[in-house]
Formats: structure tokens, sequence, C-alpha cells
């Protein structure tokens, strides 16, 4: 089911809090709880019910596995053993069913050999699930759970909550779990309801109005790799920065919203990444959940920044190496994985050497590396990325249209050519200037307005926000029409 759709909106929302807080008021918070994880399974399997038993296997076996490490003294060889079966059960499932196919076309592929690849649907949200998981056995193993004392039913709603099951936030137990124990979340609040129907509007409105809308302009250029131009090839390059900026954002302002209609806060995800001043404040920045798991459970239990610098530089390369392995089973994955790590690196040496840069260089410097980055991303192949990063980087020719040649005429004895709007096959159908004046202006706000958390935090019922938000609330409902998934749903 789809934040972004009729039947979520109009029927599954209204349900599932109703009910949510008819139980509360009758102070029935254990029916509450299994109540919301009843109706979070079923928001699961209503997308595609043949992925319901794997997320129940694997809820029950992380359930059971926590339990024996509450039972074990921390940090035992026991229940270091226990750990290990715990992650190996998980990354087992999520080595299956998300890498098994790309590892055996990959051995294929660099031995000529013809071992069967299985063809093998991805269940939904699997990545998600797998590392709040990991998290929460980890945290077992160190004995941070051992006073929490939740039953099954507590713990498959931390899992399964329907506001982050899907693309996250990557929660941690410590900030879910306990806010299931406060009666006050279980009573009606006419406030967060306003504030969760507000940031869940504003969120819908990235999605339906900017970034379904950026699709067709990216797929166009992305379609064609081969022959876009220069200026087509930025196009498209900035049409995918933005569209996913809008998409992930969105999603995360929406989970966040629903969160706050039944009084449960979730963590901050996406943070304004475009207006990071270095790679470092990006990932600081960009799905924020993950990199604190990257940072937490890989990261440093690899011996983090405490082995030397080469050591630290080696396992920032590998954090990130395998964090972008995470995001799909593709080399384009890996290398946009690998190509972080090696900016990571450059960023932590230069800042030893103890050179400021002036913050607009840094801003530039950090926004083309991450749009670079992006491409590989968005490629479905290796072949792919690279023709359109030499179409950027001008190693195709440099054609420009003729307006520009009374202006940039000198640049013809470096080889610029010229030529009218209409030979640009792969622009969007706005055209021209148009559609650089749109994307113009979608990077000029979020690189200088305030993001929808900076709003959220002076909000304050008026006449006018409740005349802008409910317009925004039309022009997201008279477009669900064109229903689309968000862009993190496949990883």
């Amino acid at each position: 089911m789809l934040f972004n759709s009729y039947v979520f909106i109009f029927g599954f929302l209204p349900i599932a809090v109703l009910v949510y807080f008819v139980l509360g008021k009758f102070r029935l918070i254990k029916l509450a709880i299994i109540w919301m994880a009843i109706a979070s399974l079923f928001f699961y399997a209503y997308w595609k019910i043949s992925y319901l038993p794997l997320l129940l296997l694997s809820i029950a076996g992380n359930y059971l596995l926590g339990k024996q490490l509450d039972k074990a003294k921390p940090n035992s060889t026991q229940a270091k053993g226990i750990l290990i079966a715990g992650i190996s059960f998980n990354l087992g499932l999520l080595g299956y069913y998300k890498y098994a196919e790309f590892f055996i076309t990959s051995v294929n592929q660099v031995f000529q050999s013809q071992f069967p690849s299985p063809e093998i649907v991805l269940p939904l949200a699997i990545s998600f699930y797998t590392f709040t998981q990991i998290a929460y056995l980890v945290d077992a193993y160190r004995g941070e759970t051992k006073d929490s004392n939740y039953d099954f039913p507590t713990y498959t709603l931390f899992v399964s909550f329907f506001p982050q099951l899907i693309a996250g936030p990557i929660l941690r137990h410590d900030e879910l779990i306990p806010q299931f124990r406060q009666l006050k979340n279980f009573i009606f609040s006419y406030q967060n309801l306003a504030m969760g129907v507000t940031l869940f509007i504003l969120g819908l409105s990235k999605k339906v109005l900017i970034a379904d809308n950026l699709s067709p302009w990216v797929a166009q250029v992305f379609a064609h790799t081969e022959a876009v131009t220069f200026l087509e090839a930025w196009v498209g390059a900035l049409s995918y920065t933005l569209q996913l900026y809008f998409d992930f954002s969105g999603y995360s302002d929406m989970a966040i919203g629903l969160g706050w209609m039944m009084n449960i806060k979730l963590p901050i995800n996406f943070n304004s990444p475009y207006k990071a001043l270095s790679i470092t404040d990006f990932w600081r920045r960009w799905h924020i959940t993950l990199s604190a798991f990257l940072r937490d459970y890989l990261y440093i239990p690899l011996g983090g920044n405490r082995r030397g610098e080469i050591r630290r530089y080696a396992n920032l390369f590998i954090t990130m190496l395998l964090g972008g392995l995470w995001h799909g089973a593709g080399w384009t994955y890996v290398l946009w994985g690998g190509m972080h790590g090696v900016l990571l690196t450059i960023n932590h040496g230069w800042r030893r050497l103890g050179i400021p840069l002036p913050k607009i260089f840094g801003w530039m410097m950090t926004f083309l590396a991450v749009v670079a980055s992006w491409v590989l991303f968005r490629a479905t192949s290796l072949y792919e990325g690279l023709e359109m990063l030499q179409a950027m980087m001008g190693m195709k020719g440099i054609i420009l249209p003729n307006i520009y040649e009374g202006v940039l005429g000198g640049l013809k004895v470096f080889g610029v050519q010229f030529q009218e709007w209409g030979g640009f096959s792969y622009l969007p159908p706005l055209r021209g200037q148009q559609s650089f004046i749109v994307l113009v202006g979608l990077l000029l706000g979020v690189v200088f307005l305030p993001n929808t958390q900076e709003i959220m935090q002076g909000f304050k019922p008026r006449w006018w926000m409740a005349f802008g938000v409910s317009s925004l609330a039309v022009f997201c409902l008279l477009s669900l029409n064109r229903v689309s998934e968000f862009l993190y749903f496949q990883f």
C-alpha cells in the first residue's frame, strides 16, 4: 500500500488511527498495540501477500534470538555465539533474496560459466527491516535491552510500524518501544493530529507535485545515454538529483507526520542535504538513520579511527562500499558507494591539513560530486553511467542553444557548437529555458529555503496556513490518478 493512494488516505489510515485511539480511550493499551501491529502487517501484505510470511519469519526469529541474548551475560562467549547466529540468519535471508541472482550472474560473466540464475522477486522493505533487527540484536548482545521486558506484539509493532516499515527511518528499539509504554501516546491529541496532517500533506506535495513531474525528464535522458548532448545530460542529472531529493524527503516527512498523528515521534531522516558544505556534512543530512547505523554497527566495530589514519580511511571506504551494496544488487551501487568512500577519505584528509575553504567553494564541490554520484546511482549499468558522465564533462562535445551564440560565440575556438532548441531531442517537454528556470528555481529552494522540519518547529494554526495546506492537499488528491512508487522502495 502506498502513502500516495486513495485507499491509504481515505481507507486504511482513518480506520487504523480511529480504532487505535478508541482502544486507548478505554485504557486497552495491549489491544491497541495488537491492533496497530495487525494493521501494519495488513498494510505490508496489501502490496503482495506472499511477502508477509518472510517478514513474520524474520520478526519471530529475531524476537526469540533477542530473548536468548537477554538471558545471556552481555558480551559473553554464549552471547557472541547467539549474536553470530542472529546476524547470519538476517544476512542469509537478505543475501538470498537480494543478492543471489546478482552474485551468480556476476560469476557467470567473469568466468564465462553457466550456473543457473534464480529469478527471485525482491521482498518489499527487506533491507530496512533487516537492518532494524540487526541493530536490535547487537543492542541485546551489549545488554541494552535487558530491562525492556516487552512482549511479542510490541516487538512486532516495533519492526512493522507502518509509517517507517517500507523506506525507513531505520529505528532502534529505544527510539520506539518506550513510546508504546506511555499512556499519553494512546490519548487523542488535536495538536499532534494537526501537525501530523500538515507535515503529511507537505511531504505528499513534494512527492506528487514535484518528484513525480520530474520523473519523465529523468527517464527521457537516461533511456538515451549514448546519444544525449552535454546540455541534455546535465538536465537529466540535475532532474534526477532533485527528483530523488523531493521523493525521499517527501516520504520522510510523510512518515514523521503519520507518527505524529498517533503521538509517536520518529527520528528525523532527512535534513537539507543539498545545503551541505562537505561530503561529511552531506552524510550527516542524507538518510541520517542509515548513516548512524553504518557508523555504529559497521564503521566503529571495524575499528573506526582508533587504529591510525590508514586504517581509518580503509574503514571508511569499506563502510561506504557496503552501504552502496545495501542500496541495491548491482555494480553501479557498489561503484556509487566506493565513490563516496573515496570522497569521505579525501574530505577527512583535507581536514587534517587545516586549510579552510570558502563556503561557496565547499558547497559547489560537494554538490557537483553528489550530482555525479547520483548519475551512477540512477544508471542501469556501468556503461550507461559512464556514457552520461562523459557527456556531462564535454568529452562528447559541447553543443549549446544558438540563442547564446552572440554572448558565447567566442567559445567556438574551443570546439563549442551551437544549434536551435529543436535539435535537442531529449530535453523535457517544457524545452529550453523554461526547464532550466524550473530546475534552477527548485535548486535555489532546497538550498536557501527552510526545510519542512524547520517550518514545523514554529507551527501555529493560522487561517492562511490552513488555506495553503488545504490547497496543496486538493492539488495532490487530484494528481493521485497516476500513483507512483517511492524511489527508495526498490532498496
